[in-house]
């Protein structure tokens, strides 16, 4: 049943207490565990490949297909989080993305890794991402970006805490008994934690941070908000999508491979876990500078700035072994990679409205996750080939570029007719 609607609050009924704060804290907290599980990927790379003597290119190929089943079905979570609230998505996110962990915990065959993580890893994945930031977006009218900001450090916290602890662990007790306990954790505290995410303002009888009256905002909505057809039909819209693309590109290459480079570099394994702290701890500050980047002065140059640093970051990899010099790329990259990932849910929403918000991210998403399942295959493909990531470096390079020169064509807020108008630009 989709989650009921107040919209009956006057001014002098404003609460004390303002609900969205305890959303944004939620959602944090998801964030945490959602990203921080997922991007622990390769810390079990390397044990995973040395007991069953698979490829790179084959294991690398269930994250790929974890990637793109993320943003296909985030289209579906998306339509429904529109129609019934984030409740339901993440009890489903929970459960399947505990069960994928603690099923990885009994891997024997290829096929089983692409069941298990591939499949089932992303249902859980698809089923939170889009749902959380969909409803912070709903939540905020003004600060969106900062608040997103906030929520997503949550990714960079994980990133922090879970891949060492991972690799603490398997050093300890092996990977599959690493599984069950990751898969446990996020289990019981994903769906415990979704029981308190309410899908906007109005449900509760409340207005959205800097928003308007609830009867005005349904008006505004009307006039205003972009359906899903609508969007389609606009280059900025597609322009976001190919952004997305590149985005992911980039990152899940970075989040596969890393680990895995910096061992060839000669660094122990724990250290190379390290890396993916350096990029979790450097994309928080990312993520806050450029929320508030953003809602100052807009996402399309924080957008031209943080792929800029890709494409820096990426040829300093390319043409370096130093080990100080993958740590330095870390930083640049974390940086760079937590404030993309604060800017598409707030373009989209300033771009083409609430009404159809979580769908029309959806299809962001799914085209990043298309972008995010290929770079990994390319590098792991090229490493087999080679036995070096350089090439798959120089690529990132090149696909940074690419982001540059998408996001120098963003213009501001489309109209309905597919005109600009005179609001803030993106």
């Amino acid at each position: 049943m989709p989650e009921q609607e107040v919209s009956n609050l006057s001014a002098s009924e404003k609460p004390r207490l303002f609900y969205g704060w305890f959303v944004v804290l939620v959602a944090w907290f998801i964030m945490v565990i959602l990203d921080g599980t997922f991007y622990s990927f390769g810390v079990f790379f390397e044990p995973v490949l040395t007991e069953f003597g698979w490829t790179r290119a084959m294991t690398s190929g269930a994250f790929s297909l974890c990637a793109i089943l993320i943003g296909l079905i985030s289209i579906i979570t998306g339509r429904l989080n529109d129609k019934f609230g984030p409740r339901i998505a993440l009890s489903t996110c929970g459960f399947f993305l505990g069960l994928g962990y603690l099923l990885m915990s009994q891997l024997s065959a290829i096929w089983q890794l692409y069941l298990f993580y591939g499949v089932m890893i992303a249902i859980g994945m698809s089923a939170g991402i889009v749902p959380l930031l969909s409803t912070v977006a709903r939540w905020f009218v003004k600060r969106r970006g900062t608040m997103t900001g906030i929520v997503l450090t949550g990714v960079g916290i994980g990133t922090i805490i879970v891949p060492p602890l991972a690799s603490r662990l398997v050093s300890s007790y092996g990977w599959h008994t690493s599984y069950i306990i990751v898969g446990g954790i996020a289990l019981v505290l994903i769906i415990s934690a979704a029981q308190f995410m309410k899908r906007d303002p109005r449900q509760i009888g409340q207005l959205p941070y800097g928003g308007i009256h609830p009867e005005e905002q349904r008006l505004n909505l009307n006039a205003e908000d972009f359906s899903l057809k609508e969007a389609i039909h606009t280059m900025q819209f597609w322009i976001i999508c190919m952004l997305s693309f590149c985005f992911l590109f980039c990152v899940f290459t970075v989040m596969v491979h890393i680990a895995a480079h910096a061992v060839k570099l000669g660094v122990s394994a724990v250290a190379a876990a390290n890396t993916l702290a350096v990029i979790g701890g450097a994309s928080i500050i990312g993520r806050l500078a450029m929320g508030v980047f953003a809602d100052r002065v807009g996402g399309k140059w924080a957008v031209i700035i943080c792929f800029t640093l890709f494409a820096a970051g990426f040829l300093w990899l390319a043409v370096s072994e130093e080990v100080w010099v993958l740590y330095s790329f870390a930083a640049i990259f974390g940086f760079a990679y937590g404030g993309l990932t604060v800017l598409f849910s707030p373009m989209m929403a300033e771009l083409f409205g609430l009404g159809s918000h979580g769908v029309i991210f959806g299809i962001s998403i799914f085209c990043a996750h298309i972008g995010g399942s290929i770079g990994p295959l390319i590098a792991g493909h090229i490493f087999d080939i080679t036995g070096s990531y350089q090439i798959a470096f120089l690529i990132c390079v090149a696909v940074g570029i690419l982001g540059i020169i998408l996001a120098s064509l963003l213009k501001p807020r489309v109209s309905k007719g597919g005109e600009g108008d005179s609001r803030r630009s993106t």
